[in-house]
Order: C-alpha cells, then structure tokens, then sequence
C-alpha cells in the first residue's frame, strides 16, 4: 500500500509507479485521488502527459496553489522514459528538489525503467518508489483468491487455474471475470471450475487465436492442429473460413489503430472488442508485416468463392490456407 500523504507535509511527496501491470497501478493511482476532498478533487489534480512535457508546464501545475484542501495531485506519465540525456534530464531532476511542500508528485511509466538514471536515482532516494509487475504463478493464483475474497466469494483453486488458462495475468480482465463470476456464485458461494467454463470459456475464440498465432509465426504445423481444432469445434469448414476471414477483419482495425498510436483500451472501445481480445490481436498484428494481412484476407475471399462454386472443398481450402500463410 502507497504511504498517505500527511496533511501539513512539510515537504513535497515524491512517487514513482512503474511496470507492466496497468491495473494494479490505476488502483494505486485511485487511492491516491480518494484522499482528496471528493468535492473538489477534481480541481485539486491533474493528470500531464510525459511524451511531450516542458518543465514550465509541470512548474505551473505542481505550484498551483490547493483549492479548499491540504494537497495537490499532479500525475505525469511516461516521463522518465521520453526525458532526454543531459540537460533536460538534469532540469527536471533539478526541479525535484523545488517541488512545493503542498503537493504530491506521482510519475507513472507503463513500463521497465531505467534504474542507473538520476531521476530513477533520486526518486528512490527522496521518495516512495514502487514497482508493478504482472503477477505470475503461485502470486497470481494468490491474487486472484483474494480478489475474490474482495468480493464475498471464494475461488476453487481448479477454478483460478482454469481462469489462467483462459485470460492470462491481465488482472484488469481478471478484475473483471471476478467480479462477473462472484456475482453469480453470490454472496459467500464458491466459484468453481464450472462456473468458469460457463461464463469464461469461449474455446472457440482461443482456438482461432492460436491458429492465428501459428499463422504470424509462420509455423504450420502447429496452425494445422489449429485449423483441426477450429473443425473439432464442430463447426463446417466454410464457417471456419468466413471466422477466419472476420478476425482478419480485425487484425486490419487494430493494425490501423496501433499506427495511429492508439492505446489498447480506446482500440477496444473503438472496435468494440473485449479489452483482452484488444490487447492478444495488438500482439498478433506484431507478426504480420505491411500488406500480409491484407493479402491473407484477400486469399480467403478467393478461396470462400472457390469452395461456393465447387472447385475445391472447403477442408482443402482450408489446408491450403495454411501452406501458403506459412511460407
């Protein structure tokens, strides 16, 4: 838990929350803002972007002086990162030491930092540094019960297992199926494996993503087992091509939307995906280089054609798919 900022502070309070695990660091962030009075927490913090920050702008808002409260928020993110060596660096560092005693300093890195930096180095020296990373194992099974905990359930250790298995360790989308698992297990119930499987699973949209994974590694034997499992759904073939033909699709909006910089919750927002279906085709489009997905959609609108008119069947189609993806 984050050190309460003590009103009277007689100094500034200096924070820096990094690492991967997005979630964990937002709740951070909003404990921070509920030890504001909630009727003007809003004009009492502010939130900077780091990519593009001048020192006159960070100077103005850390100087504002608190309205009706004892402290002042001010967030900046990704600053570290995007400060360059030298002067500007030593600027900013040098500020540090200026920041008034009314306000709270919080620098927020989405990612691993750069630890022998003077401005990792003071942080740690003059303030409360703490890292988030995406829990793992034994911790993140951990994590999980007592999300659950949180919630008035309890989680069968076969059910967080299987849970894993579906998401991952985003504990954002974690937080979530939690939270939608609980509250059908209701209050003081036992979320089980198959209450996970009811309102978890959907095999169907992990088989096509490791058939899509296979695809951009260009392995193919493991994307014909992922071609296979697609048939084993039960599905006929000529569904799986249209499936396949949609998450394309896709892969188009999303490739499109990371060049435009865009991040993984606003590609969600604006595709309408799930934030995890978002965040697993932003790692796919990694694979695939300009064109490739165009001219893989392209094939199976040719080969859809092809397997309606009779001139080939849509399993071969299908397997044929794979080879040429893979070479």
């Amino acid at each position: 838990m984050l050190r309460r900022t003590a009103p009277h502070a007689s100094s500034a309070m200096l924070y820096l929350l990094y690492g991967p695990d997005e979630f964990s660091r937002s709740e951070a962030l909003a404990q921070m803002r509920a030890a504001l009075p909630p009727d003007v927490a809003e004009m009492n913090s502010v939130r900077l972007d780091g990519r593009r920050l001048k020192l006159e702008t960070l100077a103005l808002a850390c100087e504002a002086l608190p309205f009706l409260a004892e402290r002042r928020l001010v967030i900046v993110a990704d600053a570290l990162k995007h400060s360059r060596a030298g002067k500007e660096r030593e600027e900013l560092r040098a500020y540090l030491e200026q920041v008034p005693a009314w306000c709270d300093l919080v620098f927020v890195e989405s990612e691993e930092v750069d630890r022998r930096s003077i401005l990792f180095t003071y942080l740690k020296k003059a303030g409360e540094v703490r890292e988030f990373p995406l829990p793992e194992g034994p911790a993140l099974l951990r994590w999980l019960a007592e999300r659950a905990r949180a919630q008035q359930a309890r989680l069968a250790p076969d059910a967080a297992a299987r849970l894993v298995e579906l998401v991952g360790n985003d504990t954002r989308a974690l937080a979530t199926e939690i939270e939608k698992l609980a509250t059908y297990a209701g209050r003081g119930g036992t979320i089980d494996q198959a209450a996970v499987q009811l309102l978890v699973e959907d095999q169907q949209e992990q088989n096509l993503f490791a058939f899509i994974d296979a695809l951009s590694a260009r392995r193919p034997g493991p994307a014909l087992q992922g071609a296979r499992a697609l048939l084993e759904d039960g599905q006929a073939a000529t569904y799986v091509l249209f499936m396949l033909a949609r998450q394309i699709r896709i892969l188009l909006g999303v490739q499109a939307l990371v060049a435009r910089r865009l991040r993984p919750d606003a590609i969600a927002a604006e595709l309408n995906l799930k934030p995890f279906v978002a965040r697993k085709a932003i790692d796919q489009v990694r694979g695939f280089g300009p064109g490739e997905l165009e001219h893989l959609h392209d094939r199976l609108l040719e080969l859809d054609v092809a397997t309606k008119t009779g001139r080939i069947q849509a399993e071969v189609a299908l397997e044929l798919f794979v080879a040429e993806a893979c070479r």
